[in-house]
């Protein structure tokens, strides 16, 4: 974990309620796809945990969702304001796990941290599947900047308005991606119905509330085969067989 002071270089719409923040910053910003940060917001007292949704050295992607005060008050920040974040945090994707082509499935703001994920993995020559969900077509996210990876993308919409009609779940099966190892991300019901779909080379990235998001407070506590683990320290990403659902 560090502490790096930032600028805040955009923040703008990309979908009903979703806001995509670029930051920038002469200290080091790298990540691991899959960790996330913890952003100090005016006049809050708790920070906020936001994903990472792709990382360099001098610059920082976050996409998030306006559900309450704290991200309603990011999203009316403008550019050129200074931003405090926790870095680093939380334990990330493990891209040596995948020998050669990994399926990556995300719903709704849950596919933010698949663009570094997808990155890191066409970098290292794996090939890429990517299953997408939505609920209208309005609300897709990252299909272009994945396909501009060299991903194949296939997006599901719950309405029908665009792609596959009906869930991530029915995605897969339509599909039937070739694949030797799976990640995911999105909300929970999404990954529990995905969860005896996929075999054990498979890993889920959780959301929980925080607290601190940085182990102390023990309040993203969640239990695992292996006995209770923090989702912002053990976590958020988990392999399979360590989820007892």
């Amino acid at each position: 974990m560090e502490k790096r002071y930032c600028t805040l270089e955009s923040n703008s719409p990309v979908a009903p309620g979703v806001y995509r923040m670029t930051l920038s910053s002469d200290q080091d910003l790298r990540h691991r796809c899959g960790q996330f940060v913890e952003v100090a917001v005016p006049e809050k007292f708790l920070r906020r945990p936001l994903s990472v949704s792709l990382s360099q050295a001098d610059r920082l992607t976050l996409l998030y969702k306006v559900v309450g005060g704290g991200t309603a008050a990011l999203a009316a920040l403008q550019p050129g304001a200074g931003l405090d974040l926790l870095t680093g945090l939380g334990n990330g994707f493990d891209i040596e796990a995948c020998r050669n082509a990994a399926l990556l499935i995300g719903g709704g703001i849950g596919a933010a941290p698949l663009h570094q994920l997808c990155r890191d993995l066409r970098a290292a020559g794996r090939q890429v599947t990517v299953l997408l969900g939505f609920n209208t077509a309005s609300e897709i996210l990252l299909r272009d900047e994945l396909e501009a990876l060299g991903a194949t993308v296939h997006v599901a919409t719950a309405d029908g308005s665009k792609g596959i009609h009906g869930l991530v779940t029915d995605a897969l099966q339509q599909v039937r991606p070739t694949f030797d190892y799976a990640y995911v991300c999105g909300p929970m019901p999404m990954m529990r119905a995905l969860y005896p779909l996929l075999s054990e080379t498979s890993e889920f990235s959780l959301e929980e509330r925080m607290g601190c998001g940085t182990g102390l407070c023990f309040g993203c506590t969640i239990q695992t085969t292996e006995g209770p683990r923090r989702i912002c320290h053990e976590g958020p990403v988990f392999k399979k067989n360590l989820l007892p659902w």
